[in-house]
């Protein structure tokens, strides 16, 4: 049986597994977890593929994993099995490193999520295919892929200026700008057919994503003409919240142990340090 047609299922069967199990045991999504500090001092590379099957929650698995489905097909029946996982683990890689250079300085940043590599599967869609349609889900309404792209290259770009928002837009539009190159690479008859669609994806994103390589800083400055937003329910936010009131329990745990023993412990301060 050939791979091809069949792999997205596969992929996106092992994100519900993975995070399923991430989300029913706190001690493993921690330890697969993308950590500014874990990649860099710890070394612990293989956080730069896991993280990308780990979700937050339910709704932002089955986003990720609709769009994966929606756009997958088109590339991977049409380039093949192998050039499609390419572009998938390329696009998931460049992410979470560009992500890695722009907070570096951040050692408590940490991520999930497939969004950088879905982001590279879609960019690579619409550099091989410009003449595809997105939908949004039930609505009546479609847009030109190409329109699509654009528009998510000026909101990805407004995103990680403003900084309004704990999404990891830097990521997804380094992922994005992987995919679509990788694909060029692959199917170069795509650049001379799609010319127009795929330089206007690629001019500013690429001079973007250059500028904030090279001045990471530069996304310090607040944007004067937004108000302060609550990211209470941000997905990232909460998480790094729940990391640090985990963190603190531990602490807690340790110096009980340290003051009076192991054996002085509940069952359920033993559950949380065993990670249950």
């Amino acid at each position: 049986m050939e791979l091809t047609g069949y792999l997205s299922l596969v992929l996106i069967a092992v994100n519900i597994i993975f995070s399923y199990k991430g989300f029913a045991n706190t001690a493993f999504f921690n330890k697969y977890a993308f950590g500014v500090d874990k990649v860099l001092v710890h070394k612990d590379y293989k956080l730069l593929v896991t993280s990308g099957f780990l979700h937050m929650g339910w709704m932002h698995l089955l986003f990720n994993m609709f769009s994966l489905y929606v756009f997958s097909q088109a590339i991977e029946v049409n380039l093949g099995g192998a050039i499609y996982l390419l572009i998938y683990f390329v696009s998931l890689i460049v992410g979470n490193l560009f992500s890695l250079r722009v907070h570096r300085h951040q050692a408590d940043y940490t991520a999930v999520g497939a969004s950088g590599a879905v982001c590279g599967i879609i960019f690579a869609s619409i550099a091989v295919f410009p003449g595809m349609h997105i939908g949004f889900f039930i609505l009546p309404i479609s847009i030109p892929a190409w329109l699509y792209g654009i528009l998510f290259v000026i909101y990805s770009i407004y995103g990680i200026r403003s900084r309004n928002d704990n999404i990891g837009h830097e990521a997804h539009l380094a992922g994005a700008l992987a995919g679509l190159i990788t694909a060029i690479i692959f199917f170069p008859d795509a650049l001379w057919e799609n010319t127009l669609t795929i330089l206007l994806l690629l001019i500013p994103s690429a001079i973007f994503i250059l500028f904030i390589a090279r001045n990471p800083t530069a996304l310090l400055v607040s944007n004067p003409f937004t108000r302060k937003r609550d990211h209470s329910l941000n997905p990232d936010h909460r998480y790094n919240l729940q990391k640090q009131e985990k963190q603190k329990e531990i602490d807690r745990i340790l110096e009980k142990i340290h003051r009076r023993g192991l054996k002085s412990l509940t069952q359920k301060e033993r559950d949380i340090l065993n990670g249950h």
